[in-house]
């Protein structure tokens, strides 16, 4: 009797080499030369001596903190060599085939920009709370925009337009508020505006399947186009009936406004900061915990499964491209009724883009686009603190400073980040 030896099935013999996960590097080496140059710019003071003076103080709580002097070089060793100790954790955790936990990263991030702080603020005086107060503004139309772009993506429609939403936002709200003398009204104009680019959004991206990357772009020229006629037209010939809206009022905490520097920071805010403030809690858990959040993911990462259970994969997507406009309506807003006081050409200078890199960037989880835009907020608050305390830094460099940041962060994280996996895929049923 003749025995026949079946070879070994390719598929088999490599299946112990396909199961090991491939090293990556490019975080742990992003860390370790944001370390280094900590080390070799922040640290390396030429005068030992120089301190950095930061004040916790606020004009707006009558009781007064003493300043924290801190010595520049020593402070900025230490930091560095915390974050170059991580950085070596990380490309440990990168030959190990593990990931770099993004709480490893947030720290990072949070004693880099304590040590930029120091050595900015080298022989001067630091205002530490306002700059903190100063970053929140900056970053709360970025996270209506981000949290405007998450419940798009999510449902598997990319929102390039958050740009134009947010300008078409900020541009109805002044005028409404102008007219009106409400800013009630001139936040539900904003909210409408929104919903209606939204509208176009949804009509060609999701009912005649065009390319969504392509439909947003559009949607941006046409709103900038839009506005700067309208503004012109209309706005600029007669500003104190169209152009002067009324803002929104500051709201004070009783109590927890008096805090010092945590005061100031949470508790003394206009009605748009306090909605962004439930706005990221109840979006993380409307997203992880609710039917909408169920059906949403579902309809982004498998939509032909959710078809086949009955959840209706157009409608869900509709629904969420309009509720995004909403979002980021009511975000642009802020432009004009929260900060400026008034509409400008092109007020939103590229925050759309910006909010969509924060949203990538925090890996379309609420929490983490907000810790991303909050970064975003404070390198744009940066130039201003830079240009205060008298820092020798080129003014063109400082102007570059929000989009070096978020080049670097989309760069070195990017990789990392999956967006859903029907996003940008028209859906045929």
């Amino acid at each position: 009797m003749t025995t026949t030896i079946s070879p070994k099935p390719a598929a088999a013999a490599g299946s112990g080499d396909s199961a090991i996960a491939p090293r990556k590097w490019k975080t742990p080496i992003l860390l370790g030369v944001f370390g280094l140059l900590a080390l070799l710019v922040f640290a390396l003071q030429p005068d030992a001596s120089v301190t950095t003076r930061i004040d916790l103080n606020s004009r707006a709580v009558a009781l007064e903190l003493p300043p924290l002097i801190v010595p520049t070089m020593v402070t900025n060793l230490i930091l560095a060599i915390l974050m170059l100790a991580f950085a070596a954790y990380a490309a440990k955790l990168a030959y190990d085939r593990k990931p770099v936990p993004m709480w490893g990263i947030g720290v990072f991030a949070g004693l880099w920009v304590i040590s930029l702080i120091i050595w900015v603020g080298a022989g001067a005086n630091v205002p530490f709370v306002w700059l903190l107060t100063g970053t929140l503004a900056i970053s709360t139309p970025l996270v209506f925009g981000s949290m405007a772009g998450l419940v798009s993506e999510r449902a598997g429609v990319v929102n390039i337009a958050i740009e134009g939403q947010l300008l078409a936002g900020a541009f109805a709200g002044a005028l409404v508020a102008s007219m009106t003398g409400s800013w009630i009204a001139g936040i539900l104009a904003a909210l409408i505006a929104g919903v209606i680019v939204s509208l176009v959004l949804a009509l060609f991206s999701i009912t005649y399947w065009v390319e969504q990357v392509v439909v947003g772009v559009v949607i941006n020229m046409i709103v900038i186009g839009l506005t700067n006629y309208l503004y012109s037209g209309l706005m600029y010939g007669n500003p104190d009936l169209y152009n002067s809206p009324a803002t929104y009022p500051t709201w004070r905490i009783p109590v927890l406004s008096e805090i010092p520097v945590i005061g100031p920071v949470l508790f003394s805010h206009s009605i748009i900061t306090y909605l962004m403030f439930i706005l990221v809690p109840l979006m993380t858990w409307a997203l992880f915990n609710s039917k909408w959040g169920l059906r949403m993911r579902s309809v982004g990462e498998h939509p032909k499964a959710a078809d086949t259970l009955g959840i209706n994969v157009t409608g869900t997507r509709w629904f969420n491209v309009l509720l995004s406009g909403a979002i980021a309506g009511v975000g642009g807003s802020f432009y004009t009724l929260g900060s400026v006081g008034a509409f400008n050409q092109e007020v939103t200078s590229g925050q759309g883009y910006i909010a969509l890199a924060a949203l990538i960037f925090g890996r379309w989880h609420p929490v983490y686009a907000t810790a991303a835009a909050l970064l975003f907020g404070f390198a744009s608050n940066f130039r201003t603190l830079a240009t205060q305390v008298g820092a020798n830094v080129p003014s063109e460099l400082l102007s570059m400073v929000p989009y070096i940041v978020t080049v670097f962060a989309v760069i070195g994280f990017v990789g990392q980040s999956k967006a859903p996996a029907a996003s940008g895929t028209p859906y045929v049923k």
